[in-house]
């Protein structure tokens, strides 16, 4: 069976379920991705509990802590002023996942023995992954085993593990063997493999940890370990509980790397024997005085409100986040199962404790180092502003936290104001490519960007006042600093050596995107000075006092964003790309070969450099931001010279050509690209979900959805709709959180209905027409050949 975009079915379509049917060593590593489980402070591949004894490079075995990281040197074979010298990356930690199994003297172990019937399923409203299996050992014992993981979503230091085994046709003895293994090594990736492939992990080698304390005592044990250069230290605590077996029997050890705690019981045919394991983690990063008492306190205390409790707060919350969040297809089982397993992912994946991101691979992989890009703020942060705005606060007060960071980068770098790093997990820039990472500018203007759209879909305005205002004029320092007046540009303000979103274009003057968001950056910063100085005249003069800033600077911020040159060809009736991209070789994609794609891998960067090829949108990207400054005519211009250039090498590409080209007109592209987007990692489109998932296209998925098929702009004050569904598509519905109110949407061949479920009455704009809304009443705008019209329905 294939999807409706021909490409063959991974997972069985359901509304809620993601399903392994079979287990199978080809494509174990890439389940191991698809069946995490996180909640945005840790995360756990999808590793089997009981071990794995499979052929190399089949398994990649990690648990993750968000923003725990190892540092480590940047070498090059060149040095130079201004380079960055430390990286920083997420390193895998103790693993507290493992329960093996011994049945009598054989061991369970899926690749020795029979397996008769195997399943394992991803529950996105439960919020668990589930394993059932038969298994007949070599010696003919046979057991059904249920083994239930679950990362909780209100406790985040907290996952349990509940694992079942009935002997099926024989009495014996089962000993479950609990683990937790300090023994680490960074990575599978060595040096020359990121070398080749940036994208796969971060280059640490060997063991970050030396391992300071262990501890077993009776059903508990724990472990505090360590990094080498970092600092920081990590606790992870386990405790055990057994049922069905009284006649059981428990040793301890922990000695080295390792704690174990062994429980044995005797085992009667038929019977079920239950172990649950409680696992809890505490870092040095956290806000807590001990962390080894804290995790302690953890397990012992899931252990007293047991399984149930804890299963009954995880589907509490997730009924609450799809009450939000969920988006209904109705004629398309494809996209609405990728459309979840989207939404799920990005929950899993965001920090939620002001401290911490999203890394490029959630908690999924090392892809990238775990570090967090412009992703978040343009891609991933919209869909949290208007399902889950205290998130989208949280990661913007990330961004915040390491503004002293950005001010002494841009120093170093001999500017004034605040330059955030292109890759980082803790404030300093970790890029080693300066000329697509550092020269990258514009995710300055992009974290302004996602502040602005913040602070207008929340009218929070303590949040502006407090911190977007200090982030938005340090940038805006940067900005007025890094520009010039170029006489031969009619005097106007410049932005040269710069690298837009498109990396594979790099170094060049007046990228458009960068220009564009320069311009909005310093009028968005002139724009609140005045609003605070006017509104807490006392408030601006401490922040104009802590940060030196005087009156005449922000007439400069004015003066260049009013000059700010805006690259345009009269001759193409386009937005050139940068001041050289049209004077560059075109070159058709159609006639590289599929196996030289993506092009970083197969070509040297100047050979890219020279052509007019894209990575990735970028004055597309451009006009998707600022879709009111730009007619539908002059979209389509740019679509059309800007996408047979494209390679769509990056994951960030298809959503901004969905949404563009339902935007135009272009119905098939729209979901072309869409589901493209919908189903990247469920589909394996790029061959490469083993290394993680694509949390920015993830983001995409819901930017597509919601402000492509649904149509949702969000102009000054109000909130417009012009939805279009896809052709096969009955019906499309969604939720908005907007100033407080909550708004269900729900999209129809035939009409577009709304109805205000919470909060004051709102007014909107459905295809240009005025509609005010009050809570409980539905208002439907029905469409008719030729026109439309509104019928309102009180409920």
């Amino acid at each position: 069976m294939n999807t409706s975009n021909g490409r063959k079915i991974i997972y069985p379509f359901d509304e809620w379920q993601i399903k392994e049917t079979e287990f199978n060593i080809g494509t174990n590593y890439r389940n191991e991705t698809i069946f995490t489980t996180a909640n945005g402070y840790m995360g756990m591949r999808g590793n089997l509990e009981e071990g794995y004894s499979g052929p190399e490079n089949t398994t990649f075995n990690a648990v993750y802590i968000n923003g725990f990281y190892e540092e480590y040197d940047i070498d090059y074979p060149e040095g130079g002023y201004g380079l960055a010298q430390k990286g920083q990356a997420m390193v895998k930690v103790a693993d507290a996942r493992m329960v093996k199994l011994m049945i009598d003297d054989e061991p369970l172990d899926l690749f020795k023995g029979k397996i008769r019937s195997y399943e394992r399923i991803l529950h996105m409203k439960k919020g668990t992954v589930e394993r059932n299996f038969t298994w007949e050992s070599p010696g003919g014992r046979i057991v059904d085993v249920s083994i239930k993981r679950m990362v909780s979503l209100t406790r985040p230091h907290l996952a349990f593990i509940f694992f079942s085994v009935v002997p099926v046709n024989f009495d014996g003895q089962l000993k479950f063997i609990s683990l937790i293994n300090g023994d680490i090594q960074n990575s599978r990736y060595d040096k020359k493999d990121v070398e080749k492939d940036v994208r796969v992990g971060a280059g640490i080698e060997g063991k970050v940890f030396r391992t300071i304390k262990t501890v077993a005592d009776n059903t508990m044990g724990f472990m505090v370990q360590e990094t080498n250069r970092s600092g920081f230290k990590l606790a992870c605590a386990v405790e055990h509980e057994i049922s069905c077996g009284l006649d059981h029997s428990v040793l301890t050890e922990a000695k080295g790397d390792m704690v174990r705690v062994d429980i044995t019981v005797k085992a009667s045919k038929g019977k079920c024997y239950n172990l649950s394991k409680y696992i809890s983690y505490y870092t040095s990063r956290d806000d807590v005085e001990n962390i080894e008492e804290s995790a302690i306190n953890e397990v012992s205390r899931a252990k007293q409100d047991g399984i149930k409790v804890m299963e009954d707060e995880q589907k509490n919350f997730l009924e609450a986040f799809w009450d939000d969040a969920d988006i209904v297809v109705e004629g398309d089982a494809a996209a609405e199962q990728g459309i979840r397993y989207s939404l799920f992912s990005l929950l899993q994946s965001a920090g939620r404790d002001k401290k911490t991101g999203i890394a490029a691979k959630g908690l999924t992989g090392e892809g990238y180092g775990g570090q967090y890009f412009w992703d978040t703020e343009i891609y991933m942060l919209p869909f949290f502003i208007y399902t889950r705005p205290e998130t989208a606060k949280n990661l913007l007060l990330q961004r915040y936290r390491t503004l002293d960071a950005a001010r002494a980068r841009a120093l170093e770098l001999g500017h004034k104001g605040a330059l955030f790093p292109w890759r980082t997990i803790d404030g300093p820039e970790c890029s080693a490519y300066f000329p697509a990472g550092t020269a990258q500018y514009h995710i300055n203007a992009d974290i302004v960007y996602a502040i602005k759209q913040y602070v207008k879909a929340t009218q929070d305005q303590e949040f502006l006042y407090n911190f977007g205002a200090e982030i938005i004029f340090e940038t805006a320092r940067f900005w007025q600093d890094l520009g010039s007046y170029i006489l031969l540009k009619g005097n106007k303000f410049c932005i040269n050596c710069v690298t837009g979103p498109d990396e594979y274009t790099a170094l060049v003057d007046n990228n458009a995107y960068t220009n564009y968001m320069a311009k909005m950056n310093l009028e968005y910063a002139v724009e609140v000075a005045k609003k605070i100085k006017m509104e807490r005249p006392q408030l601006y003069a401490a922040l104009a006092s802590k940060i030196g800033l005087k009156d005449e600077e922000i007439c400069r911020w004015e003066k260049a964003a009013r000059n700010m040159y805006l690259p345009f060809s009269e001759e193409l009736g386009i937005i050139p790309q940068d001041d050289s991209f049209l004077y560059k070789k075109k070159i058709d994609i159609d006639l590289i070969p599929e196996d030289q794609f993506p092009l970083l891998l197969h070509w040297h960067y100047l050979n890219i450099y020279r052509h007019q090829l894209c990575k990735q949108p970028d004055v597309l990207l451009l006009m998707l931001l600022m879709r009111e400054k730009f007619t539908p005519e002059e979209i389509k211009k740019n679509y059309d010279y800007y996408e047979p250039i494209t390679t769509h090498d990056s994951s960030l590409s298809p959503a901004v050509f969905s949404i563009l080209a339902k935007e135009i007109g272009y119905d098939s592209k729209a979901y072309k690209y869409f589901i493209q987007t919908a189903r990247m990692d469920l589909d394996d489109y790029n061959g490469n979900t083993k290394d993680g998932i694509h949390a920015a296209g993830m983001g995409g998925t819901w930017l597509a959805a919601v402000f492509g098929f649904g149509g949702m702009k969000v102009g000054d004050g109000e909130l417009c709709f012009s939805p279009k569904l896809p052709v096969h598509w009955d019906s499309m519905t969604f939720k908005v959180r907007y100033r407080g109110r909550k708004l269900l949407v729900k999209v129809q061949k035939s009409d577009i209905s709304f109805t205000l479920m919470e909060g004051d009455p709102l007014k909107i704009r459905c295809l240009e027409e005025e509609m005010f809304l009050e809570k409980g009443a539905m208002v439907k705008k029905v469409y008719i050949s030729g026109g439309h019209k509104k019928c309102t329905t009180a409920e």
